[in-house]
């Protein structure tokens, strides 16, 4: 035995010896080089790029590993959030649309929770993070939640997890939501850690971002509820052969399709793999009745090469007719999950919400007055504050261009358009306003300088192009203009509306104010309609209406007469609390004092300017609300508003 070991031939392998002077570099070093010469890049053990910087690089490779074909599956988005963008009014909007009522298992107001207490001071919260550079939101939906007891407790024990990967105590809040079909929670995390002495960004590594978290909550709920059954697989994917949706079949066809061929076993035998090809063929055969997949043979299928995009359109269409389902439950309407860009909808807000939590896009579901409820998304980050549920809205295109835009273009002589020459035309043909208009072309000049659309030459003259409309019209679409609007008309119900006291939208239906189309003679049309025959009672009652024959009228002054009983009702309230004079506003007479405030009226929103000794209501404008706290001045004539500060003039209009 011993002479048979002095026989036995043990290489020793050294590193690699320097061939030159310096420091040798090392093997693993020049392997990795020459590699990233001939273009390739490092990876990580399931084949994605490896991260190269940020916390959690190791974890993030290290996660899932454990997990098989029945590990429990969750569903993260998570996003990122630079807080400058977002601002400190937006951070707050979502943080409050989170813990918004309706959410709970009972229906009720949601509470924010921690690492450590149960209920969360968002608004301290927000403070901690005024000074951070970013925020990451992100929201975990297990598939099985319905089945967890603890939801609250699992996002405590994932939160713990990814603190331990990223290796530093992380300040986060969370809101659980049970009101879909898939229970959710939302959480919002700093993007500050450290103590006030070493405090720093928190960068997390990209692949621990798009599949760690994943992986690590799937880890947690396999422990939880152990591994799926045989049974619970099988009844998932036979789920999946008649959806209409994107689903785990179908990827797996796109994975298997060559040049758009799926080619199937021709004779499959009673295992597993059988089985699942089985489902495969009846999900390719239900694609060919949905006209996504076509039969060549028996064993192969084209592939409709619109199948990816047309299934998740379809998918989302079906949770559209959901939540329109679920928000007129008990109503019959005919449903329009996605009206034309150019619709234009009248009616009552039914419900609203998120249709993307992640990248916060809202949605509107209108009750309209043509009797059929309309799902509105609008455009990502608006915030619904100001659209309460029961107010009356109109939707329609965004307002492109502006009426200065062809009193500009009308003006302009040899491509130059000059306030002297405007301000003498405007004379010539008596213009009872003509500061006014002049000033409204300048506020739009300027906003189109910003754009790149016009330049200024000198004070007073202006380079206008021939196609000013048209490049004026792509200005605006380009700020965000683009998609459907919505202007609320009312912040009353109906039902309130009757007895109201100021001027409502029933009033401005009655006396024409407003161009709309009849309502129709079911569902909330017909509402509107019985609304609008007992408010000319009221108002008949009030001698605000006349009876002529069969019909009850309107006063000609009908409008001027509410708003004004309204203001002066408001006003000798407020002169009661403040113990300051309340000053009525006369037509054509310029009323000045500083903005203190606005307040919301049934006739619509009037801003308060206090002189010191007393106080005026004035038609508020959104254009002044960056001015809360400046003098101001301001001339009302009929129903237009032009403000001033200081010596310039306009900013409103």
């Amino acid at each position: 035995m011993a002479a048979a070991d002095d026989d036995r031939f043990r290489p020793l392998l050294g590193a690699p010896k320097a061939r030159g002077r310096g420091r040798p570099q090392a093997f693993i070093s020049r392997v990795l080089k020459a590699a990233s010469a001939s273009g390739a890049k490092p990876r990580v053990g399931d084949g994605r790029p490896a991260s190269s910087f940020g916390r959690g690089r190791v974890a993030a490779g290290a996660a899932g590993r454990r997990l098989g074909a029945d590990a429990r599956r969750v569903v993260v988005k998570s996003r990122f959030v630079v807080l400058r963008r977002a601002g400190k009014a937006g951070v707050l909007a979502h943080l409050r649309y989170i813990e918004r009522d309706g959410v709970t298992r009972d229906g009720q107001k949601a509470q924010a929770y921690g690492a450590e207490t149960d209920v969360a001071d968002l608004k301290a919260f927000e403070a901690r993070g005024r000074g951070d550079r970013h925020q990451f939101r992100l929201i975990v939906s297990p598939e099985d939640a319905a089945e967890l007891d603890d939801l609250r407790g699992f996002t405590r024990r994932l939160m713990q997890q990814m603190a331990t990967d990223l290796e530093t105590p992380l300040d986060w809040v969370a809101v659980d939501h049970w009101d879909t079909d898939n229970p959710h929670t939302h959480i919002v995390l700093r993007g500050r850690v450290g103590g006030a002495r070493d405090e720093r960004d928190l960068v997390i590594a990209p692949d621990y971002a798009a599949h760690g978290i994943r992986h690590r909550a799937s880890e947690i709920v396999t422990q939880w509820l152990g591994p799926r059954t045989e049974l619970e697989i099988q009844r998932a994917q036979q789920r999946e052969v008649q959806q209409e949706r994107l689903t785990g079949l179908d990827r797996q066809l796109l994975r298997q399709a060559v040049d758009g061929v799926v080619v199937l076993r021709s004779a499959p035998v009673p295992d597993r793999v059988s089985a699942r090809d089985t489902l495969l063929r009846g999900r390719l055969q239900r694609l060919g009745e949905l006209g996504l997949a076509r039969k060549i043979d028996a064993h192969r299928w084209q592939l409709s090469p619109r199948l990816a995009d047309t299934l998740s359109t379809m998918g989302q269409r079906g949770d559209i007719l959901r939540t329109l389902h679920r928000a007129m439950a008990g109503e019959a309407r005919s449903l329009v999950p996605d009206p034309p860009p150019d619709a234009r909808i009248l009616g009552r807000v039914h419900a609203k919400g998120l249709h993307d939590e992640l990248l916060e896009q809202p949605y509107l579901v209108i009750d309209g007055i043509d009797g059929r409820a309309h799902y509105v998304r609008l455009p990502a980050g608006r915030d619904l504050s100001g659209i309460p549920v029961g107010s009356i809205v109109a939707c329609g295109p965004p307002p492109l261009g502006r009426a200065a835009d062809g009193l500009v273009r009308a003006a302009a002589q040899g491509g130059l358009y000059e306030v002297a020459a405007h301000r003498a035309a405007l004379q010539t043909s008596r213009h009872p306003h003509v500061e006014q208009v002049l000033a409204a072309c300048a506020r739009r000049l300027e906003a189109l300088r910003r754009g790149g659309v016009v330049e200024r030459v000198t004070d007073g003259v202006w380079r206008i192009p021939d196609d000013l409309a048209e490049r004026a019209r792509d200005h605006d679409g380009r700020k965000g203009a683009a998609g459907l609007h919505v202007d609320v008309r009312c912040h009353l119900p109906v039902e309130q509306q009757v007895h109201a006291c100021g001027a409502t939208w029933l009033d401005r239906q009655l006396v024409g104010a407003e161009s709309s189309e009849h309502p129709a003679a079911a569902g909330f049309g017909a509402q509107v309609r019985r609304a609008l025959e007992d408010r000319l009672r009221v108002l008949a009652s009030q001698g605000l209406a006349q009876q002529q024959g069969a019909y009850v009228v309107p006063n000609r002054n009908l409008l001027q007469a509410l708003i004004a009983r309204e203001v002066e009702q408001h006003g000798r309230a407020l002169e009661a609390e403040t113990g300051k004079v309340w000053r009525a506003v006369q037509d054509g007479v310029r009323a000045q004092g500083t903005y203190r405030t606005s307040v919301q009226l049934v006739s619509g929103r009037f801003a308060l300017l206090d002189d010191g000794h007393g106080f005026c209501l004035v038609p508020w404008r959104p254009v002044i609300e960056t001015r809360l706290g400046q003098a101001l001045s301001v001339t009302v004539r009929g129903s237009t508003v032009n403000w001033e500060v200081g010596r310039s003039r306009g900013i409103g209009r």
